[in-house]
């Protein structure tokens, strides 16, 4: 039977479906989930802490004292001290009037009267209020992927939760892309998204639509049947359960991904080969993901090309790199193999409208591992 999938005579730029893919897109809500569930989730905006540590504390064993009591005190003339001084072990709470610490070393004792025989400084062998968390400030940006070291602060700050957004991500495996859709699956939990993956029991229309469920999603993505084989109907199923809004984009590789809605969720048809799916995947899926998440714009790397890369006007095309001695070599364009995936430190785009980039031209390039 030959499939009724088609894809128009004339594809869609990337930008153009870009758009419409993004168009009435919101970050999703936020949501409370513990610190060892926030780490790679996108920080939403949250109460600051109070100010860690919430007094000064000694940072070093010593005896606190003021600073402007020792003005004068040498070795040569020790200071004698109207009072005894206090001990302090590291991380006790300064005494009131103390903002110094100073070494046993610096403080003679033995005698009925003790004596000092070194000058400080205010603040010497002292954790200032406030010098590891300060009054007001977030645990993590808002916008940013949660790090482990920002748990550090949390838990520092005795918190056992963190506010993050996190996109439900429900990803349907069409028979025969499971390499494929594993490969999207990793890359959208490292992106901070909730992954639910399930896989369609055949790859016709109807099997398919069974599995497109959006209930409890905020973007769907398939893997496989995007295209006019014979076999390929995940369009069409797309069309029986909601819109199709783009079939066939100026992408290479990447040109059989389509886009849609089912109700109000964003979905992408991804190709089941993995070059065409990761393409598609970062120029289209990543950037919806982000916007659900409330994510800042992800950081570049600019650096020289060291040599020529060509393109096809007319279609956008995704460039594989990795750096050596400062500028980016290219490991693949327009065809990219498992090996050059693997391979490759970031991506780029070469947009449609040009014939590509000459050697040496700064280019900004997207990270693959962040």
């Amino acid at each position: 039977m030959t499939s009724l999938q088609r894809l128009p005579a004339l594809l869609t730029p990337l930008d153009v479906a870009l758009d419409a893919l993004l168009n009435g897109l919101q970050p999703v809500a936020p949501v409370e989930v513990a610190l060892e569930e926030a780490r790679g989730c996108i920080a939403a905006r949250s109460a600051p802490p109070a100010a860690i540590p919430s007094h000064d504390v000694a940072a070093a064993d010593g005896f606190a004292l003021h600073a402007r009591d020792l003005v004068g005190a040498s070795s040569y003339s020790p200071l004698p001290l109207m009072s005894a001084p206090v001990w302090v072990e590291a991380g006790e709470a300064m005494p009131a009037g103390c903002d110094c610490v100073v070494d046993a070393d610096s403080v003679d004792v033995s005698g009925p009267i003790a004596q000092v025989m070194a000058e400080a400084v205010p603040g010497q062998g002292v954790r200032r209020s406030g010098s590891d968390i300060a009054a007001g400030e977030g645990v993590a940006m808002e916008g940013r992927r949660i790090l482990t070291r920002d748990l550090l602060i949390a838990r520092a700050a005795g918190l056992t939760e963190l506010r993050v957004r996190r996109p439900r991500l429900h990803i349907v495996n069409i028979p025969g892309g499971r390499l494929t859709a594993d490969l999207i699956a990793e890359s959208a939990r490292q992106a901070g998204a909730e992954v639910n993956a399930v896989a369609a029991t055949a790859r016709d229309a109807a099997s398919i639509a069974a599995a497109l469920d959006t209930g409890t999603s905020d973007l769907l993505i398939s893997v496989g049947g995007s295209g006019v084989g014979r076999s390929d109907e995940t369009v069409l199923a797309l069309a029986g359960q909601g819109e199709v809004l783009v079939h066939g984009i100026a992408l290479q590789p990447g040109r059989t991904a389509a886009i849609g809605r089912i109700g109000k969720t964003p979905v992408v048809a991804l190709p089941g080969a993995p070059d065409h799916a990761i393409a598609a995947w970062w120029t289209l899926a990543l950037p919806a993901l982000d916007r659900l998440s409330g994510r800042l714009p992800r950081k570049t790397i600019r650096l020289p090309l060291a040599r020529k890369v060509a393109s096809s006007v007319g279609l956008a095309e995704v460039v594989l790199l990795t750096c050596i001695d400062g500028a980016w070599v290219t490991l693949a364009a327009g065809e990219l193999s498992l090996q050059a995936i693997v391979r490759a430190e970031a991506w780029l785009t070469v947009p449609g409208g040009s014939e590509g980039f000459a050697a040496g031209t700064p280019v900004d390039a997207h990270p693959i591992e962040e």
